[in-house]
Parts: C-alpha cells; structure tokens; sequence
C-alpha cells in the first residue's frame, strides 16, 4: 500500500523558515512525480508545488503563492520528499500533505492539478502566528 508520512510542521512566527520531509514507502519513488498540497480552514485542497521524476534533472513547480519562498527537492535514496519553506507568511497556515501523481501514462511529470494525485497521508500542521 501507498504510505506518505508527512512531518517537519509546527509554529512559526512569520518570516521564518520550516522544513518538510515526506517519507514514501509501497510504491516505486523514483518513477513517479510527487506533490506538497495544503488546506487551510474552511478552505478546499490547494496545490503547492511538485517536482518530476528524474533525478539530477528533476524539474519542479510551484504555485505563485509561493514562488521564491519555497523549494521542493527529493532524496531518491532515501525515498523522501522535501519542503524548505522560508520567509512564511500568516496565509502559509494549512495542514500540508504530500502526494505522489497517479499513475498513468503523465505520472512522471508534474501537474498542478490536485485530482491528479493521490495517497496523501496524515499531513502535517504549519501554523504561522506572532
């Protein structure tokens, strides 16, 4: 079965930095494109950011929301996904999942659709607040 274990969250005051990691297990990592989505409170799912399945030439998106703040990478060893967020801001407050891109004949490559994943675990709380 698909597992993704979301942690690294918790409470920042804005401007500050948290780092996310995903660990995947019951599925071939490195053959799918992986995603971080989030939902803040009373909101729907939003699409954060996603990156390829390629290793060294990996290519990543991300929402303009959070462009130039946040980096998505990977860990193909370890079989883990990773959210560096920096400068964050008090609408950055969600419960963050990540996700791997269903499979098919695009799983490799990344999609800014969030029906397009699936398997998104517990997730992880980010609260931003002064």
């Amino acid at each position: 079965d698909v597992q993704l274990q979301a942690s690294g969250g918790g409470l920042v005051q804005p401007g500050g930095s948290l780092r996310l990691s995903c660990a995947a297990s019951g599925f071939m990592f490195n053959r799918f494109a992986m995603a971080w989505l989030r939902q803040a409170p009373g909101k729907e799912l939003e699409w954060v950011s996603a990156i390829s399945n390629s290793g060294h030439s990996a290519t990543s998106r991300y929402a303009d929301s959070v462009r130039g703040r946040f980096t998505i990478s990977k860990d193909m060893a370890k079989n883990t996904l990773y959210l560096q967020m920096n400068s964050l801001k008090l609408e950055d407050t969600a419960m963050y999942y990540c996700a791997k891109r269903k499979a098919g004949p695009r799983m490799s490559s990344t999609s800014s659709v969030v029906s397009e994943y699936e398997g998104l675990g517990q997730g992880t709380q980010v609260t931003v607040s002064s």
